[in-house]
């Protein structure tokens, strides 16, 4: 037997093992892997900086500590008094990068949940119904997929106003296509499987053949996909803040926002840049970093 052919018959056998196995085995693989427990290791960060945001951070996000330092020529920079330095109306931003991991992971999280919620609905009929159901769906899908996510975004949080909540629903909107294409091919997939071709054959109803039995071998994909959309999330929705189209309260700490006020600064004081730059870049690189190893422990293709 070839190598090609081994291999084959390995990942073959692999699939055909239970769903609680293969999640058992994804588990041991992702304890074992240092590149999932850094991204781990990193998300656990901010999510605890978000939760105690009060405890750590030394100011309000919208008090004015260093309001009589400020000049039009004079930004100060980080010190000991103040960490990350002041932004140009004297708050201190540390404490506005610390409360901003709150609306930046709360956006992300809310969105991604919504965009899975709808997707997971569209998939599951989609992959149940098939047919008519299948192809309606299915156009719909593609339309939503041609059009530019990051476009769509801006149009529909545009025309929602700006808020946190247009935001949200923006970034949920452009991903809903996404969880419904990968749900609808994997639930295909488990629809020709032995167990269904059983169950459907002893005349099990379609209903419990489809919640009990291929939903939930048809969902770890889609829960890969979720934590790396997180990561597009958070970077999307600072850009869509960046683009004034996030809350209308400058007061509201948000990364991206923050980025926006302080183009006009960018000679004179690069640190108001910096430190919420590099706050969403290292958020989405945890849950890239766990996401793609994520999706290494759980296809076979990758297991030994």
């Amino acid at each position: 037997m070839s190598l090609s052919e081994i291999e084959a018959t390995t990942e073959s056998e692999q699939l055909e093992q239970p769903a609680g196995n293969l999640r058992k085995e994804a588990w041991k693989r992702l304890r074992r892997d240092p590149v999932a427990l850094v991204g781990f290791g990193l998300i656990a960060f901010f999510v605890l900086v978000a939760i105690l945001a009060p405890l750590i951070a030394p100011y309000a996000p919208d008090a004015q500590p260093g309001r009589g330092m400020i000049t039009p020529t004079n930004i100060p920079g980080p010190s000991a008094d103040h960490w990350f330095g002041l932004d140009a109306s004297g708050r201190d931003e540390f404490s506005r990068v610390v409360y901003g991991a709150r609306q930046s992971l709360l956006v992300g999280v809310v969105a991604t949940l919504i965009g899975m919620a709808g997707g997971l609905s569209l998939g599951v009929l989609a992959g149940a119904f098939g047919g008519k159901v299948d192809a309606v769906i299915m156009r719909i899908v593609d339309v939503m997929l041609s059009i530019p996510g990051l476009l769509m975004a801006i149009a529909i949080a545009a025309l929602l106003g700006a808020s946190l909540w247009s935001v949200m629903i923006a970034i949920a909107i452009i991903n809903i296509p996404v969880f419904a294409r990968l749900l609808r091919g994997q639930m295909l997939a488990q629809r020709g499987s032995d167990y269904v071709v059983a169950a459907v054959s002893i005349g099990v109803r379609r209903r419990p053949i489809v919640l009990g039995h291929i939903l939930p071998n048809s969902i770890s994909p889609v829960i890969v996909q979720a934590t790396l959309t997180l990561a597009t999330a958070i970077i999307e929705a600072a850009g869509l803040s960046f683009l004034g189209l996030g809350s209308a309260d400058p007061r509201v700490p948000e990364w991206g926002r923050m980025l926006a006020d302080t183009q006009r600064y960018l000679a004179s004081a690069p640190h108001l840049a910096f430190f919420p730059g590099i706050a969403i870049v290292i958020a989405a690189l945890g849950f890239t970093m766990l996401g793609e190893r994520l999706r290494e422990a759980i296809d076979p293709k990758y297991r030994r």
